[in-house]
């Protein structure tokens, strides 16, 4: 069961400004790394300050005629693994929680901003500090849903870090004039990046080439839907957007060809995988699954992989779910990729995706963490469910899991121990 309150890692005092002028002051205590170590590690402001041996690191040191800070948030991880908190590389806010709702789902400005806020606050207590999320426009949308999730992001700022890719779902010929006005339009209102799914237009290299030539004209990266089960169209689609390399990001590829990674690997995009069914709505129709080993010749070919959750409960994947340590599970668990790295498909390479750069538990690095309860990487991926979210420096999520026994044996038992959690 959880508890916002039961046992969660202990605080201290709550956060002061710090004499350096960064922000305040966070102070982690006695947490595990996955190379084993015990470490305190010294938060200032947006950055790691410091990392030293459990015990090393109290307040922050003096400046020539200032007093010692004595003050700032303290918090024992002990019993937790400490790790650069993971990203969110691809998601449908906008199709959040839809699974349940009438067919189709109300579109309201209210309804969406709560499903997509919701949706944002779901992946982030599962520890998501960067996420992004495809969004529809055009035809019937407009920028409805665009609207609403830039609501959103305003309003979660300082939580979480939101982006937002722009879907239009044709663009060429004159049925396209529509979707290419209102492209232009989400990217000046702020959408991060330009996507959609040439292959649901009529002219899938046209489509790519307009896209283009808005991504060029706002300066922004692209990240597109495919399923490259047609190997040479592949090939003409990641030769279309070798101009705007390494800016670049396709997903999910399930039906990738046997060998065809290496036009992949030669264009030097990025791939987002959704090990929980292959599938999500930018790709209409019912997922169809993935091949076995896909994950494994990518990343033999030096194809980047990125994972993400593609689906929140919607029409794609009714239980679908937005916990990246779940998505790195999934992987690790069908021999895809050892723990280390099926962990780092959703934390720095899912970042990479994003356009962010790396987090290392070391000093000078963004304070962008993620504290759960276990004493190893597989410890957590196995059942890690108490967890502490660190944002820009500052503690925005906790989630604490106690385990209880009916009290029927004579045996004592645990109500929960550092390596394991329910």
């Amino acid at each position: 069961m959880d508890s916002a309150a039961a046992d969660g890692p202990h605080s201290g005092p709550s956060p002061a400004a710090n004499p350096l002028g960064h922000g305040p002051v966070l102070l982690l205590v006695g947490a595990r790394l996955a190379d084993g170590r015990v470490v305190d590690v010294r938060i200032s402001g947006d950055r790691i300050q410091a990392v030293g041996t459990a015990g090393s690191l109290g307040p922050l040191p003096a400046l020539p005629g200032a007093p010692t800070v004595t003050t700032g948030a303290r918090i024992d991880l002990r019993g937790y693994l400490l790790l650069p908190a993971p990203a969110e590389a691809h998601a449908h806010y906008d199709s959040a929680f839809s699974a349940a709702l009438p067919a189709p789902p109300p579109d309201t400005p209210a309804d969406l901003t709560r499903r997509v806020t919701e949706a944002a606050l779901t992946s982030l207590g599962y520890g998501a500090t960067a996420q992004r999320t495809h969004v529809r426009i055009g035809d019937v949308h407009g920028l409805r849903r665009l609207e609403a999730v830039l609501t959103a992001r305003q309003a979660l700022r300082g939580l979480a870090e939101l982006q937002a890719v722009a879907m239009p779902r044709l663009l060429t010929g004159r049925a396209g004039a529509d979707g290419r006005a209102q492209l232009r339009e989400a990217l000046k209102l702020g959408a991060t990046a330009a996507g959609g799914c040439p292959e649901l237009d009529p002219d899938p290299s046209g489509y790519v080439q307009l896209l283009l030539e808005a991504a060029r004209e706002a300066d922004c990266p692209v990240d597109l839907h495919t399923t490259a089960a047609d190997a040479a169209q592949l090939a003409r689609l990641a030769g279309a957007l070798a101009p705007l390399r390494p800016r670049v990001v396709l997903g999910p590829c399930g039906a990738l060809a046997r060998g065809a990674s290496t036009v992949l690997a030669s264009s030097g995009v990025r791939v987002v995988w959704l090990p929980q069914n292959g599938g999500c709505t930018g790709l209409e129709g019912r997922p169809s699954g993935q091949r076995p080993g896909l994950v494994r010749e990518l990343v033999a070919s030096r194809v980047p992989v990125a994972v993400g959750s593609g689906a929140l409960r919607d029409q794609s994947n009714p239980v679908g779910r937005a916990d990246p340590l779940e998505s790195a599970y999934l992987l690790a668990a069908a021999g895809e990729l050892a723990p280390e790295a099926a962990y780092d498909a959703v934390a720095n390479q899912a970042r990479a995706a994003l356009g962010l750069p790396p987090v290392r538990v070391d000093a000078g690095f963004p304070a962008e963490l993620l504290a759960v309860r276990g004493d190893s990487l597989a410890g957590a991926l196995a059942g890690g469910h108490s967890r502490l979210v660190v944002h820009s420096g500052r503690v925005v999520s906790r989630t604490s899991a106690v385990r209880e026994f009916a009290d029927t044996v004579a045996l004592a038992l645990p109500r929960q121990s550092g390596g394991t959690d329910c």
